[in-house]
């Protein structure tokens, strides 16, 4: 599967995920949120910036478990939770998340 965006063809799987990480940018991140409906907000943004930093450091797309509680330890308990999550990615925080930033899709997640 693929799409296209700026005249140039990006390859994902089925489920919408970019197979090359290296093709990620915000352009992309933008344009995969639209897809769902979704206008990034400079709250997404944190988000989605947190778990490509994560994923640096880590090199593994964290589950919500992980991923709720690392937020809360670096941006605060008031966005460490499930309800702000969710908020802004109905979807699935880390699933559709991880999307957004360009990551692959979190272990476990179904």
């Amino acid at each position: 599967m693929s799409f296209e965006l700026n005249g140039k063809a990006y390859e994902t799987d089925e489920e919408g995920y970019l197979v090359n990480l290296s093709d990620w940018s915000e352009d992309i991140a933008r344009f995969l949120a639209q897809q769902e409906d979704i206008d990034l907000t400079s709250s997404h943004w944190e988000v989605i910036n947190f778990l490509r930093e994560y994923y640096n450091e880590y090199q593994i797309a964290p589950a919500i478990r992980v991923l709720t509680k690392a937020i809360g330890k670096k941006l605060g308990a008031d966005k460490g939770n499930n309800k702000y999550l969710y908020e802004l990615f109905p979807y699935g925080p880390a699933k559709q998340a991880c999307k957004f930033a360009g990551l692959p899709k979190p272990t476990g997640c179904v």
